[in-house]
């Protein structure tokens, strides 16, 4: 999956392991890691600072109920990423100001991934991105289908989950998904 998903152009890929054993997540990391390096792809690791200092990932991306930013970044090191799982506004310029490098904003539709998170819909993307002067990931529920509106609401940069995974060709997908967000940024 990892080979199908950097082939078709993916620019970050993000192992989310949840409720797996710590030892199995550190041994899929190294894995993966080996895959992305091989595509100069980054490598971010949910929830675990420690498992992305040991494996040598880019970063770590942290829940709205993990250690602090500043915790965080004393384990990892300066020279990685520490991004923060957002699902409001206000969440969003609280991660800014605690010094995230990154955040995730959504759920913007209701999705598997999140399930005790509601859906916060597409009105606040914009005011987000006005509000916050790091990178913003719009998560949550986003596929092709939808992925016109989500741009047209603001959004630079999508995560797409369940319909990259979902896909008859993962490849093709992430490439549509690509060019849809690179056509938005060139008008």
């Amino acid at each position: 999956m990892a080979e199908a998903l950097l082939n078709g152009g993916v620019d970050l890929l993000q192992l989310r392991a949840k409720n797996f054993p710590k030892r199995d997540i550190e041994k899929l990391a190294h894995e993966l890691r080996a895959i992305t390096a091989g595509h100069a792809v980054p490598l971010i690791i949910n929830d675990h600072p420690e498992i992305a200092r040991t494996v040598g990932a880019e970063g770590v991306h942290l829940g709205q109920d993990d250690m602090p930013i500043a915790e965080a970044r004393k384990i990892v090191g300066s020279g990685s990423a520490v991004g923060k799982s957002t699902h409001s506004l206000d969440q969003a310029i609280r991660a800014f100001y605690e010094g995230a490098d990154y955040i995730g904003f959504g759920p913007l539709f209701a999705t598997p991934t999140k399930p005790d998170y509601p859906p916060i819909g597409l009105t606040e993307i914009g005011k987000v991105h006005g509000a916050v002067r790091i990178p913003i990931f719009c998560i949550g529920g986003i596929k092709l289908d939808n992925l016109p509106n989500v741009i047209e609401a603001g959004a630079q940069r999508v995560v797409i989950v369940s319909g990259l995974l979902q896909a008859t060709d993962t490849a093709a997908y992430a490439r549509a998904a690509k060019h849809l967000l690179n056509r938005k940024s060139k008008i």
